[in-house]
């Protein structure tokens, strides 16, 4: 049954891609009606007849009715429906609040009805679409893939509501879809201990020879994923050659008894592991799957630091950015393979765009799709069937150029995440490039990196904390400081006009941090309530204390200035 169903999803995600491509060449037309039906449907909320949906008739009317939001407007209704009132926002009732990270703010809960989770499936259809039809051009092909994303609530509202991060209401919802796409039982997502779910994702993966994918939120979960892969490569092998799982693994008994039913010694294949661990010291994803065809994870902000790093472990398969999407909606479509621009996802939402000269103002005069020019950065405000409208979720995209005639956008960083020593307003974009560069110049992969600013002095030095990967060394710190100082003021001109003889912002510093110590950064998030599958973590920040407690192996200062 599975075998058939799976070309039979390629069909209908190419026929949908192939639908969404003609809808990008009449893209006022789609938003207009998408905006038309979103308030025709939600006329009869408290929301809707507040602002009196039913008589806004263009794009120009809605936008001089309604104010630009952001969450903080929406929190007593969301209070209000997560107590069990219906009809506030949405006039469907509200099944699920999907929970943002809070790895970058504070938590938000967000409406979830079966008809906002309906628009939602659209994109991740179309995003098959474009992966399945770009993989056949490399002369390969989509299939099942590896996903070790938690099926678990984090809780239920007073008013009954479950909650928890957004893959979580996606994979209830469409656990039929996930189980035709995945090369591990459903089950093995209920594990609560994360380390037990990606254990049980790979060992039942690693029983499938032509596994074609790795799934994960961000790239850096790829690569834990690679890590348990080489750690528990000899407990994968005798697991697989007996047919059991580890004693070890933490599972609720009867979770273990429903795996154990599902899992089948094969000496065989433990054989093929056992020769690839033998011939090459170690499992690698390429190595064990030879048919591997992609992996997926977001792109742009700082994914391409931790794809610098991907080489080790993937020398010819893929990065699909598939969906660009956050906890309130979908954005963007990808198109290709190994690219960070992704197509406005027209039919998903009612997009604007905010302009760089409006982004102080409270209520800012805002561009349509068709009005926005290649180059320029933008802040998004989306409607949608959250029952969130005009809504501003703070992420800067820049638009890189058009696909027929929706705008191509690329994620850059987040509003207000900005690094100041004195007002040079540096990004993680910023950060990211440099660091990006400067692992290539020192071939030196690292495992992590943030940049912080010194609490002793006035104005602030910089602080590049750098964690190294195993087994490696930094023969020359100094010079690496050095060439980051020089690298930001390259691409930052607000940086290196106030770095010109150290008169606005002192020359930074070097820390060399003890191995483990972003380990530990995480698992402080972890314990603050982050989802493990969306753990991202931020590369500046204006805590001081935010790296409070972690071991300093050695600190360089930098004597000499970007222009000497």
């Amino acid at each position: 049954m599975t075998n058939l169903l799976l070309p039979l999803l390629q069909t209908v995600a190419e026929h949908t891609k192939d639908n969404f491509v003609k809808k990008t060449r009449q893209v006022e037309a789609v938003q207009e009606r998408f905006l038309r039906d979103l308030l025709r449907a939600y006329q009869a909320t408290e929301l809707g007849q507040k602002y009196e949906f039913k008589d806004i008739r263009t794009a120009e009317q809605f936008r001089q009715r309604l104010p630009a939001s952001v969450y903080a407007s929406y929190v007593p209704y969301c209070d209000r429906i997560a107590q069990g009132e219906q009809n506030i926002l949405t006039p469907d009732p509200v099944v699920f609040f999907n929970l943002s990270s809070g790895s970058t703010g504070a938590h938000k809960l967000i409406p979830v009805t079966k008809r906002f989770q309906n628009s939602l499936r659209r994109p991740n259809l179309t995003s098959i679409g474009f992966l399945s039809s770009a993989l056949r051009q490399r002369g390969s092909k989509f299939g099942k893939a590896i996903a070790t994303n938690s099926t678990q609530l984090m809780g239920r509202t007073s008013g009954g509501i479950p909650y928890g991060p957004a893959s979580v209401g996606v994979l209830r919802m469409g656990k039929f879809l996930c189980e035709q796409i995945f090369a591990h039982p459903f089950e093995t997502l209920q594990a609560a201990d994360s380390l037990t779910r990606h254990y049980l994702c790979l060992l039942f993966a690693l029983q499938q020879p032509d596994t074609r994918g790795i799934v994960a939120n961000f790239p850096m979960l790829i690569l834990r994923t690679c890590g348990y892969l080489e750690q528990y490569a000899e407990d994968f092998i005798r697991d697989i050659d007996k047919g059991m799982l580890a004693p070890w693994l933490q599972l609720e008994p009867e979770l273990r008894l429903q795996l154990e039913r599902q899992i089948v010694a094969n000496p065989n294949r433990a054989k093929q592991l056992q020769e690839i661990l033998q011939a090459e010291g170690r499992l690698t994803p390429e190595a064990v799957w030879s048919n591997l065809a992609f992996t997926v994870a977001a792109r742009g902000g700082t994914s391409d630091f931790y794809f610098e790093r991907f080489p080790a472990y993937f020398s010819k398969t893929p990065c699909f950015g598939a969906v660009c999407c956050s906890s309130e909606g979908a954005f963007g479509i990808y198109p290709e393979l190994n690219s960070d621009a992704s197509i406005l996802a027209i039919e998903s939402a009612f997009f604007e765009f905010i302009p760089q000269d409006q982004w102080d103002v409270e209520q800012p005069k805002t561009l349509l799709p068709s009005e926005v020019k290649p180059g320029n950065y933008y802040r998004i405000l989306m409607s949608n069937y959250s029952g969130f409208y005009r809504y501003d979720i703070g992420d800067v995209m820049e638009v890189v150029g058009f696909y027929e005639q929706a705008p191509l956008i690329v994620f850059r960083h987040r509003r207000g995440g900005l690094l100041s020593s004195t007002s040079e307003k540096t990004t993680e974009f910023h950060v990211t490039q440099v660091m990006q560069v400067l692992q290539q110049e020192f071939d030196l992969p690292l495992e992590d990196f943030c940049i912080t600013l010194s609490d002793d002095v006035i104005p602030a030095y910089y602080l590049v904390n750098i964690e190294l990967a195993p087994g490696k060394i930094l023969e020359n710190p100094q010079q690496f400081l050095d060439r980051f100082d020089r690298q930001l003021s390259a691409i930052h001109t607000s940086y290196a006009v106030k770095r010109i003889n150290n008169d606005q912002i002192p020359p930074p510093r070097l820390r060399i941090l003890a191995p483990g110590s972003f380990a530990i950064m995480r698992q402080r998030q972890l314990e603050k309530g982050v989802p493990d599958s969306q753990l991202k973590f931020p590369h500046i920040s204006e805590d001081r204390n935010f790296l409070a407690g972690l071991q300093v192996e050695r600190e360089v200062q930098l004597s000499v200035t970007p222009d000497q």
